[in-house]
């Protein structure tokens, strides 16, 4: 029987030493770390509820490529390694396929990272899938059974088939699922590559987030789920039923979305009640307007509006934030920092400008020759300085960076935020106490 070894290179990642000892110390940035490594890696699962009947797999999630992993993987004799990763942990990536080609096991790249630099992967791997995984993934598997993989396989555009994840294969508690409701995002921020790379913006139907819904609440009576999409509600799609479908599964979730939702009061009045307890917005750069971002852009006083609405809904908002865009300056990391102590968000997010291959970030900044040669993809880890600033030195903004790092998550910050998270979640209670009466 042919079998597919199952590789996401998960985990969250810190490489500068001196971000790594203060991450340690601060308790809202070591949660928030804590809470993405539990993620199970969507992608890989999803694969595995496609496999052909003849084919069996194994499931190896890793934050690094040890001899322990390398010996897990062989012991499983596969006739084929599936591996994801992003830019940060491509290396690593890169690593397991050099030790895979020494064992003569024949070894796939997907994944963002090897949609935006495929020829590079290619160096790797014996293959590399780009796009969406799944309209390839049939053929890739039937070319692999017959020693025949192509050196790419590349997407066609169209509509996934939205298969159910084999959550099966996840082991021992979990702490947090993973759902999607679409893919994309019709927005086009300059920074994102998520929300153009693996295709257009798509939408799951109910009747699939249901199955999902169905299949996770077996291992897990009350789960805590958190919504894999670019940004949800962006779409035209009728909320009701998928409001109703949440509600009645009794899980808790997160997602990402815009501020806009807080001017939609149709859907904020069944937030809470159907279990949504918060909700990711991107504020972005207080020093610059990227470009792409359409409807998105608005001013800081409307948008502090709407995050006031959404909380006042009995949702939790976790404000994110980028630091390093055009026209930083030490000025305005101070700005951001007052900004943020007297901000109203339940929860907040800081980090480094990151120009992942496939953005309009990169591009702009490798035209301009600002991507700093010396830091290679093992840098874009969202923490770590990969480029030069335009108003400030890489030392200065790495320095900076810490700064705002150690005033917006030190324990005074964290403790002041934990008060309106409570007041918050007390008022999630109360909504879906009287949702359920």
């Amino acid at each position: 029987m042919p079998h597919v070894a199952l590789v996401p290179l998960t985990g969250f990642r810190v490489r500068e030493a001196a971000m790594l000892e203060l991450g340690m110390r601060l308790p809202g940035f070591r949660k928030r770390g804590e809470a993405i490594g539990q993620l199970p890696a969507l992608g890989l699962l999803t694969l595995a509820g496609m496999l052909p009947e003849a084919w069996s797999c194994s499931y190896h999630p890793a934050a690094q490529v040890t001899e322990e992993v390398l010996e897990q993987i062989a012991e499983t004799q596969p006739t084929l390694v599936a591996v994801s990763a992003l830019t940060a942990s491509v290396g690593e990536a890169y690593r397991l396929a050099r030790e895979m080609k020494e064992r003569g096991i024949p070894t796939v790249l997907g994944g963002l990272h090897a949609t935006a630099c495929p020829e590079e992967g290619e160096e790797w791997f014996d293959s590399v899938a780009t796009g969406d995984g799944e309209p390839v993934w049939r053929e890739l598997l039937w070319d692999a059974s017959r020693g025949e993989l192509k050196p790419r396989y590349t997407a066609s555009a169209g509509v996934p088939e939205w298969t159910v994840p084999r959550f099966d294969l996840l082991g021992g508690e979990i702490p947090r699922w993973t759902l999607q409701t679409q893919r994309g995002c019709p927005l086009a921020c300059e920074f994102c590559g998520a929300s153009r790379l693996l295709g257009s913006f798509r939408e799951k139907p109910v009747e699939k987030i249901r199955e999902e819904l169905s299949r996770i609440r077996k291992r897990d009576r009350t789960p805590l789920i958190e919504l894999a999409d670019d940004n949800t509600f962006a779409g035209e799609r009728e909320w009701e039923e998928v409001f109703a479908t949440f509600r009645k599964s009794g899980a808790r979730w997160f997602t990402e979305s815009d501020w806009r939702i807080g001017e939609r009061p149709e859907l904020l009045s069944q937030l809470a009640s159907s279990g949504c307890v918060q909700i990711l917005i991107g504020i972005e750069s207080l020093v610059l307007r990227y470009p792409g971002m359409g409807k998105k852009q608005a001013e800081l006083e409307r948008i502090l509006q709407a995050v006031e609405a959404i909380q006042e809904a009995g949702v939790a908002v976790n404000g994110c934030f980028i630091v390093g865009a055009e026209g930083e300056t030490q000025k305005s990391l101070e700005r951001l920092v007052e900004f943020l102590q007297g901000s109203p968000f339940a929860e907040v997010q800081v980090t480094l400008q990151t120009p992942f291959p496939g953005t309009g970030l990169y591009r702009k900044l490798k035209n301009e020759n600002r991507l700093l040669p010396t830091r290679g993809w093992d840098h874009y880890t969202l923490f770590d300085v990969t480029y030069e600033p335009d108003r400030m030195s890489v030392e200065e903004l790495e320095l900076g960076f810490r700064e705002v790092l150690g005033e917006v998550f030190g324990e005074g910050e964290t403790n002041r935020r934990e008060l309106i998270r409570r007041k918050i979640l007390e008022r999630n209670r109360k909504l879906r106490r009287r949702e359920a009466r």
